[in-house]
């Protein structure tokens, strides 16, 4: 990629990892990328999955790729899914890679740190999205909220399909109906989307988050915000983001959140530690409290859980309580999450790549910070010392 003159060439694979059905990029953020003067490759039936043809990437002016070592010839890759976020899957793709080659995905870098190191074998310059820091200009490339804004509004409707009651308050000539209560742990993206969508299905809802912070947010959505009697003057990090606490808080928030669980119908945990395991918040003695018919979905299943008898991927009824662990919410509105995937995956590109060349400019944060590895070894800090 140092001739002015190339044509660049970004690709996209189709997904290998079981039951990913999101792709890259949809065929309406093609153009833009040929405007900037690239050419675009798209697997035979990457998008099909998601909804998208391949005759509607062809009509966009993406050209179609039906053999994946000749895509992967590409000068740029954008995937969903790479490196630690498709460790088992990814390996058929390992010997496909090559050294200069730039990869843009997400990763799973601060749980899985290792995986991003076969990638530096390969002289890849690896850039997961999910370390994208959080300032203003970031925004319109954040992958994270964007999938989290996917798994708060499918989890409510998730959780509506599993209860044996109706979410809303309705009056009839058969009696009242009472409305579902529905309590949310985590007000952060993912969270606030949930209490939103269970609002407007006409639940009485309630949240608590360990950032008073967002308090505000909370009642504004129409939820209740749950106040413990708790200190969290160190619940947040710089960059927003819930920290970890020791034990001792944990269980003291256990035992408070325990009287709450009993009376909710629905409960929907979303709290996530980045690179730690989850916390966690409803024990298996707070669930044999709840009603039978009750429901917990569990978003952070992936990394063991919020409640004590999560199972990942599985579906646990405990004393007629049903508990869902899903790993990939997102995936399973595809067509929308791959809209907004494909839009801040561009984003991240428009300002990666200058006048046809992708430029590592280091004193760019956006591009410092997501860089795990370039020119054979791992280049980020956080990474390196998880290595270490």
């Amino acid at each position: 990629m140092e001739e002015t003159d190339q044509i660049m060439i970004i690709a996209v694979p189709c997904e290998t990892f079981p039951g990913e059905r999101r792709v890259a990029l949809t065929p309406a953020s093609v153009p833009a990328l040929i405007k900037s003067g690239a050419e675009v490759w798209i697997e035979k039936n990457a998008g099909v999955a998601a909804g998208y043809s391949d005759a509607q990437y062809e009509a966009k002016g993406a050209k179609i790729v039906p053999d994946r070592d000749a895509l992967f010839a590409a000068d740029i890759l954008f995937q969903v899914r790479a490196a630690g976020a498709n460790p088992s899957a990814g390996e058929a793709d390992l010997n496909r890679y090559r050294a200069g080659q730039v990869v843009i995905a997400m990763t799973d870098p601060l749980n899985v740190p290792g995986e991003s190191k076969k990638l530096a074998e390969k002289g890849v310059a690896l850039f997961s999205l999910e370390l994208l820091p959080r300032i203003t200009r970031a925004q319109s490339m954040d992958v994270l909220s964007s999938m989290a804004t996917i798994a708060g509004y499918r989890a409510v409707l998730a959780a509506a399909g599993q209860m044996t009651k109706m979410f809303p308050m309705l009056m009839t000539a058969a009696g009242t109906v009472t409305a579902a209560k529905v309590f949310i742990i985590g007000a952060g993206v993912a969270g606030l989307q949930a209490i939103a969508t269970a609002k407007r299905l006409g639940a009485v809802v309630s949240a608590y988050d360990v950032r008073p912070a967002v308090k505000e947010q909370i009642q504004s959505l129409g939820g209740k915000f749950i106040e413990l009697e708790l200190e969290t003057s160190t619940s947040e990090d710089k960059g927003g983001y819930a920290q970890e606490m020791d034990e001792e808080f944990y269980r003291k928030q256990r035992a408070l959140l325990t009287k709450i669980a009993s009376e909710s119908d629905v409960i929907i945990t979303t709290a996530a530690i980045p690179g730690k395991k989850s916390p966690v918040l409803i024990t298996a003695e707070a669930v044999r409290q709840m009603a039978s018919g009750s429901v917990i979905i569990d978003l952070a299943a992936e990394r063991g859980g919020n409640c004590e008898l999560t199972k990942g991927g599985e579906t646990v009824v405990e004393n007629g309580v049903t508990i869902l662990g899903p790993l990939n919410l997102a995936s399973d509105l595809p067509t929308h999450a791959s809209q907004m995937y494909a839009k801040n995956i561009s984003n991240f590109a428009a300002n990666l790549i200058k006048d046809n060349q992708v430029v590592f400019n280091l004193e760019d944060e956006i591009i410092c910070d997501t860089l795990v590895c370039r020119d054979g070894q791992i280049v980020n800090p956080r990474i390196q010392q998880l290595l270490n």
